[in-house]
């Protein structure tokens, strides 16, 4: 019986070595593949070495392959094992890097150091194979058609959706790709047996001008290593290197990790390391170099503090990708415009409206930038974090700033100190008056909403029932919206400084509630923490501050929120008698919305007037009987400082407004100072009583009649008396009360079209009230309008047969 083969065991790799991979040839394309691996110095020498390096995805490991590699096993992932065999040549060896064969990965050490070459690596070889995987039905012809677009420049009629499943592969989703193409000499696409030249295959891809609509996501990320691999063959062949590290020098790499952080990575931290060979800074100077032995949470942290530096605080997770970052800053400016460039994909032109952080105020600019994964979109907010080197564009969500992309190079030199140029300008700002918490979260793809996302979780929310933890996390919140109120002030957007600021009042209202609610139950508690005092006073110094407190007072008093209008108040710092911009006054708005308490406090203070009119000649006591708060309408009425019979611009009185909308325990307070005329006549003549039976309200009715000073059929504009208007409109109960006094006038007109009450209740099919007036006795069933029409016929015409049923019997 034969053992199974042991498996490959690596030997330590020489410093400044790489391993390669010898693939032996073989007749048999079916024949399991056989390797060997020799060490190879990775010399500094500018030019290429004779190999290839290998680009594709690992793949699932479920079901492994296996490499014979000096007759001893090593497991492999089936792609992997896919690649190798369609490249292996059947009578010529072939050497090849390939990662998950060339390095150690249960070395933690080694594959660190191996992954801080690999630009090196891929830079040295002499070409670069992409490796798309195994060939489907329609593949081969989809780069058959990318091809010929290639040769011809001209579209053809091709299968679209073929090539955008080809364009779907995970290949080209891996952020590994892009470090491996943009160090390459030469590319070559190849998918199953099928190859094509890189630079064929994204000029062909140019030609053939896809849609992506039903693929909005794929866009980005086809655009992105099409560029790259395109720029394949203009780079020279000999690799150029500093003394002391390799690097592509693309870009910062703050950029590099604005366009490409959506893309995907087996291991998390691959996110940030595949990037580390592209970048023109260099972040080991900070410390941020492969290592495998830390977590996700301490890369990522690391990799804010290089972009920040260690004056900020952040927060990171081992299991997500969102860091929470705190610091200090300024306010350089907002996006007034984005369009994207017409000849390159990869750039936008972004248009920026400076703020005073210059010194200058509305003056414009344009930038031109690389496109990043989440889209800069107008009115996002340009700021320099204290620390950074390069501006950072944030957009306002909920009650932080989200990060729309962490580094902004100006299109001109930071370190220029010429007056004219705005980035120059950046080294010489020292003053940071604005705190910030930024949600950096590279979650959220180019194309999703942010609203998808609730990052109270990351802040600290706690979901304790406890009052003091709950006290603790609104003044949290309170603190954070405070702030970005002092930012969108700064900025001069006005409106979303008042929405803001209606936040901040409403949370801050729900912590001096919960403030009140301990001291009573819990006198421990009345001492807080040092930082808890300071947040309170903070926002109450912000609301005392703005405009005087005035208009924090009137949203305060409008909203209901006693406790603020209470802290507002108490200094006497505030002017309650003040208008807002609509005119109206904190008294005037408390009674609006039938805040008893908060007018309790404003009469109070003893420096309201409880009789002011606004605009509209309306008196405070008017506005609380129009709506029927009886207990306000009380409190002012004990003020003996209000006229309770006092018209407005329309001449309608406390009564007449009450009387309209029903309010009869309102009614009745006005009618028990006697000092309202029952029957007076505002606008069009018309009564309190006449407006009451207009609207059905038989309470009222009862209380205005029991005065004995009203007139019941006095005539008012349009013509028509009370109980010819409670008749029209079908009010029984209106109608019983006024005919119950027996000294309504049943045969009384309307002035302009002669009908009567049993006219207009038989035209307009009331029933009850039609019975009502013929049970009287004393009306006259044949009483006719000005053309003529009795009651009869005016039912029998609109068809309300029980109606007519009634005047038939008469």
């Amino acid at each position: 019986m034969s053992l199974p083969p042991s498996l490959y065991c690596y030997a330590s790799l020489p410093e400044g070595s790489i391993r390669l991979l010898r693939l032996l040839p073989h007749q048999d394309e079916h024949a399991p593949i056989q390797c060997q691996l020799f060490d190879c110095a990775l010399t500094d020498t500018g030019s290429t070495r004779p190999y290839e390096a290998l680009s594709y995805v690992w793949g699932s490991e479920i079901n492994p392959r296996s490499l014979s590699i000096d007759s001893y096993d090593l497991p492999v992932g089936e792609n992997l094992y896919a690649a190798l065999s369609h490249l292996r040549d059947c009578s010529i060896e072939r050497t090849i890097w390939v990662d998950a064969v060339c390095i150690n990965q249960q070395d933690a050490k080694e594959k660190g150091k191996q992954v801080q070459s690999m630009a090196k690596i891929y830079a040295k070889a002499s070409g670069v194979i992409a490796w798309l995987g195994k060939a489907t039905p329609d593949s081969c012809q989809a780069l058959e058609e990318i091809r010929i677009a290639a040769e011809q420049r001209t579209a053809l009629s091709i299968d679209e959706s073929a090539i955008l499943r080809l364009l779907e592969r995970p290949w080209f989703q891996r952020i590994w790709v892009l470090q491996e193409v943009a160090a390459a000499r030469h590319v070559l696409i190849k998918c199953g047996p099928t190859e094509i030249d890189g630079y064929v295959f994204c000029s062909g891809l140019s030609a053939l001008n896809l849609s992506y609509e039903a693929h909005p996501s794929l866009r980005p990320l086809i655009r992105s290593v099409s560029y790259l691999i395109r720029g394949a063959i203009f780079r020279p062949r000999c690799a150029i290197s500093r003394s002391h590290r390799f690097s592509l020098d693309i870009c910062s790499l703050g950029q590099l990790v604005d366009m490409y952080h959506t893309r995907k990575a087996t291991e998390r931290r691959d996110k940030v390391y595949a990037l580390l060979g592209m970048c023109s800074d260099d972040p080991s100077t900070a410390g941020l170099s492969a290592n495998y032995a830390i977590s996700w949470g301490q890369l990522f942290q690391q990799l804010v503090n290089f972009f920040f530096s260690e004056r900020v605080s952040v927060n990171t997770w081992d299991d997500e990708e969102v860091a929470v970052i705190k610091g200090s800053g300024c306010v350089l400016g907002e996006v007034s415009s984005v369009e994207r460039d017409m000849h390159r994909e990869d750039r936008q032109h972004v248009g920026i409206t400076w703020k005073n952080a210059f010194g200058y105020r509305d003056l414009d600019s344009r930038w031109t930038l690389q496109v990043s994964a989440k889209s800069v979109q107008v009115g996002d907010v340009i700021c320099l974090v204290q620390g950074a080197s390069m501006p950072t564009i944030i957009r306002l969500y909920n009650d932080c700033w989200v990060v729309v992309t962490i580094a902004v190079a100006p299109p001109d030199d930071l370190q220029a100190a010429g007056r004219d140029t705005k980035s120059g300008l950046l080294r010489l700002i020292t003053t940071f008056p604005h705190d910030f918490l930024l949600v950096w979260d590279w979650d959220i793809y180019p194309d999703e909403s942010q609203d998808r996302q609730d990052y109270g979780h990351f802040m600290g929310a706690s979901v304790s029932r406890y009052p003091k933890a709950e006290l603790e996390d609104r003044l949290d919140k309170v603190t954070r919206l405070r702030d970005i109120i002092v930012v969108l002030q700064d900025m001069e957007r006005h409106d979303e400084t008042w929405e803001f600021i209606q936040k901040a009042m409403e949370n801050f209202e729900g912590v001096l509630k919960i403030m009140d609610r301990l001291n009573l139950t819990r006198p421990d508690h009345g001492s807080w923490r040092k930082g808890d005092v300071e947040k309170l006073e903070g926002m109450a110094g912000l609301l005392i501050k703005d405009k005087g407190g005035w208009m924090p007072l009137c949203l305060a008093a409008e909203s209901g929120l006693e406790m603020i209008v209470k802290l507002l108040l108490g200094p006497g710092e505030v002017d309650p008698h003040a208008k807002d911009s609509h005119g109206q006054k904190p008294l005037s708005l408390a009674i609006l919305n039938g805040h008893e308490a908060i007018v309790e406090m404003l009469l109070g203070t003893g420096k309201v007037d409880p009789d002011a009119r606004d605009g509209l000649g309306q008196t405070p006591l008017s506005l609380a009987a129009e709506n029927g708060y009886e207990a306000i309408v009380k409190l002012l009425l004990n003020t003996g400082q209000v006229n309770p019979d006092a018209q407005n611009y329309d001449r309608q009185t406390p009564l007449s407004q009450a009387a309209a909308n029903g309010h009869g325990a309102v009614v009745k307070l006005l009618l028990d100072t006697g000092q309202v005329n029952p029957d007076g006549q505002g606008g069009l003549k018309r009564t309190p009583l006449w407006m009451a039976a207009t609207n059905g309200h038989e309470a009222v009715v009862k209380l205005l009649l029991d005065t004995g000073q009203v007139a019941l059929d006095a005539q008012v504009e349009p013509g028509r008396p009370p109980l010819v208007q409670a008749a029209r409109y079908g009010h029984e109960g209106a109608v019983r009360v006024l005919l119950g006094t027996g000294k309504v006038d049943l045969d009384i007109e309307d002035r302009k079209s002669r009908e009567v009450a049993l006219l207009f209740a038989a035209r307009n099919g009331h029933e009850a009230v039609v019975k009502l007036l013929l049970h009287t006795g004393t009306v006259d069933p044949n009483a006719m309008d000005w053309m003529g029409q009795t009651a009869l016929s005016l039912a029998t015409r609109n068809r309300h047969e029980a109606v007519v049923k009634l005047l038939q019997s008469t």
